[in-house]
C-alpha cells in the first residue's frame, strides 16, 4: 500500500492531459456500478479458484482497481479526455461497494 501513490505519480506523470469535470454525472455513476460489478466478478472468479474468501475479496478489489486506472491511462493519452482523479476516486467508492456487497453475500 505503501508504494501506491507513489505508483500513481509515476504513472501520471506520462500524462498527457487531466480531465476537467465534475464530482457528479452519468458517467460518475457508470464508475461506480462498473467497479462494483468487476469487484464481484473478480471476487467470484477467486472463489471459482478456491481461493480463500479474503484472497477472492482481495484479487476483487485489485482487480478492478487496476482495470479502472488502466481506463484512467487511457482518457490521458492526447486524443483522450483527460486523467480524472474523480473518476478514479468513484472507480474506488464502487470497488468498496462491490467488496462489502460480495462479503455480505459470502458471510
Amino acid at each position: 500500500m505503501r508504494l501506491l501513490l507513489p505508483l500513481l505519480i509515476v504513472m501520471c506523470s506520462g500524462c498527457t492531459h487531466f480531465a476537467q469535470d465534475s464530482w457528479t454525472g452519468k458517467d460518475k455513476a457508470q464508475h461506480v456500478v462498473g467497479s462494483a460489478l468487476l469487484t464481484i466478478a473478480g471476487s467470484e472468479y477467486g472463489a471459482a479458484q478456491h481461493w480463500s474468501r479474503a484472497q477472492s475479496r482481495q484479487f476483487g478489489l485489485m482487480f478492478a482497481f487496476t482495470l479502472g486506472t488502466g481506463k484512467e491511462l487511457f482518457d490521458s493519452r492526447r486524443a483522450g479526455s483527460g486523467w480524472s482523479w474523480k473518476d478514479l476516486s468513484w472507480d474506488i467508492a464502487g470497488a468498496a461497494t462491490g467488496y462489502s456487497l460480495w462479503n455480505a453475500a459470502h458471510h
